[in-house]
């Protein structure tokens, strides 16, 4: 049983050094443990560095491509080296590395392909009040979207069987935090989460600039999943609300015109504002028999991608040890 613990890198020959010495060298259950970085662009000794403390595998881009570029790199390679199991940590040690025997206990159990680590949110002193509110709110949200019971959607501390991993498909360039659970969801993949530590902040974080900006990236991420893997219902829903309003246009009109002045203002306008809501409830109803279609063409497509990873050729990582 091979362990690969991923962990993708931008700018970080400061933090990475306490984030390896903290990772774990042997787990009951496991056979081999072994180190991949992702070097996403970095400007500073961060090869270097991963070289020195003895990473055994590193992936670079020459540009900044993004976490999710990074993370799918990861699993790329990860896969290719042949591991079982792949965990995805972060390079700021943030989260708690010795967590790690419990991230793949589930796996081992065979309880689970995809495990997602529980933060102590509410515990957590450098989480502000309208974060920490936010962060169960998002999480509630993926929880709906997903149809699972992980109750920290945006953990990037993760561990995933190989099987998981070969069915992963990052479209968002953004982050794949809450895309690849709801993409598991839907997909009936067995997931589950188990609570972990974190360690004091080292850094702020670079994935997004603001608290408003996350939230802003994060719904768009939320919404085009939905659109991608539950589009009838998605479309539906909108349809449905469009429709009804036109409908209770009428129904008022109707009254207005049968109990109120005959012939009065605004009957007329009534009339217009009706059709043009009924309209727009029967577009996107149509537009979600439409992506229904290329939901049925694009799980096909991930089918054949699933097939295809599984008869690829070893990558060729930029690894030394």
């Amino acid at each position: 049983m091979k362990l690969i613990i991923q962990i993708p890198c931008y700018n970080e020959e400061e933090t990475l050094p306490a984030t390896v010495a903290d990772l774990p060298r042997q787990i009951e259950g496991i056979d081999t443990i072994e180190y991949l970085i992702i070097n996403d662009g970095s400007a500073d000794r961060t090869v270097e560095v991963a070289r020195d403390i003895g990473v055994h595998h590193i992936v670079s881009f020459k540009a900044n491509k993004g976490l999710a570029r990074a993370f799918s790199a990861g699993i790329d390679a990860c896969l290719n080296l042949g591991a079982d199991i792949i965990v995805n940590t972060d390079a700021d040690n943030q989260y708690n590395g010795s967590d790690i025997e419990k991230l793949v206990a589930p796996i081992l159990e065979n309880r689970a392909e995809i495990v997602v680590g529980e933060r102590p949110i509410s515990d957590t002193e450098h989480f502000s009040y309208t974060k920490k509110k936010l962060q169960r709110f998002g999480s509630f949200v993926v929880r709906k979207a997903s149809g699972t019971k992980v109750p920290d959607a945006p953990s990037g501390f993760r561990a995933y069987t190989r099987e998981a991993a070969l069915r992963l498909n990052v479209i968002n360039s953004y982050t794949y935090t809450l895309e690849t659970i709801i993409q598991a969801g839907n997909n009936r993949t067995p997931m589950t989460s188990v609570p972990i530590r974190t360690n004091p902040v080292t850094r702020e974080s670079r994935l997004f600039k603001s608290m408003w900006k996350y939230v802003q990236q994060s719904a768009v991420v939320i919404i085009r999943s939905m659109m991608m893997y539950r589009p009838m219902r998605f479309f539906i829903a909108f349809g449905s609300i469009f429709s009804v309003v036109g409908v209770a246009v009428i129904i008022r009109w109707l009254v207005i015109s049968n109990f109120g002045q005959v012939g009065g203002t605004g009957n007329l306008q009534s009339i217009i504002l009706a059709i043009m809501f009924i309209i727009i409830g029967a577009q996107f109803i149509i537009a979600g028999l439409q992506a229904d279609i290329i939901a049925a063409n694009r799980k096909l497509l991930e089918d054949v991608q699933y097939r295809m990873r599984k008869l690829e050729n070893k990558f060729e990582p930029d690894d030394k040890k």
